[in-house]
């Protein structure tokens, strides 16, 4: 699967971006505590690149710290599922129309190239969140190539807290291979040039996430 985090990477970049990735996923479960010294064993970084990661999750809600007590990953609130959903329904679009209009030639082939690796993969694996991943990998894509980083940081932050919405209730859900599957038309629309198609898709795409996950609730 191509990534869509394509630069080079600080290693205090690089522990970020696994540390947040993880958080997403609930591989470091919530509530669960944040050891910096066994983390940067386990990633193969020194303890500050990790100790500058976590500051910056705290900023993204993902961990947070008490005096004395120590540091631990946020616990998923699902209350704020209609916020993020509220918010996601006015940006995705405007990422998905920027993108289609902005994606320079090389974005737009590996765009395709997403779009066919989704069309042609097994929807059925044994572990749902394989699929979540290529969901974060795909509104990268797109949010990168919308071409506006304050937009994208934004969106990130917010996808990032609608997937572990996602994956705290995965096993619920009878499929997710239809929510990974609508990105094929999306990406298309973007790699297009369609504009006004690929914002209407993002939009269904968030709508039908909140009504999946409400369903389950």
């Amino acid at each position: 699967m191509p990534s869509a985090d394509g630069e080079a990477l600080s290693q205090a970049e690089a522990a970020y971006r696994q540390l947040r990735d993880k958080l997403i996923m609930l591989e470091i479960r919530p509530g669960e505590p944040i050891n910096d010294g066994q983390l940067a064993a386990e990633l193969g970084f020194g303890r500050t690149p990790v100790r500058e990661a976590i500051k910056r999750l705290e900023v993204d809600h993902l961990v947070v710290s008490y005096p004395r007590r120590g540091t631990f990953a946020t616990i998923v609130d699902i209350t704020e599922l209609a916020d993020v959903s509220d918010i996601r329904e006015l940006l995705e679009p405007l990422a998905a129309r920027r993108a289609a209009v902005n994606a320079s030639s090389e974005m737009r082939a590996e765009i395709r190239s997403v779009a066919e690796a989704i069309a042609g993969m097994d929807t059925t694996p044994a572990d749902k969140r394989e699929l979540m991943r290529y969901d974060l990998t795909v509104h990268r894509l797109i949010y990168r190539a919308a071409g506006n980083r304050h937009l994208e940081d934004s969106l990130i932050r917010y996808d990032n807290l609608a997937t572990r919405i996602w994956c705290l209730v995965l096993d619920k859900v009878p499929s997710v291979a239809g929510h990974i599957t609508e990105h094929v038309r999306l990406l298309e629309a973007v790699a297009d040039g369609d504009a006004e198609l690929a914002a209407k898709l993002a939009l269904e795409h968030v709508s039908s996430f909140e009504k999946t996950i409400r369903k389950v609730l």
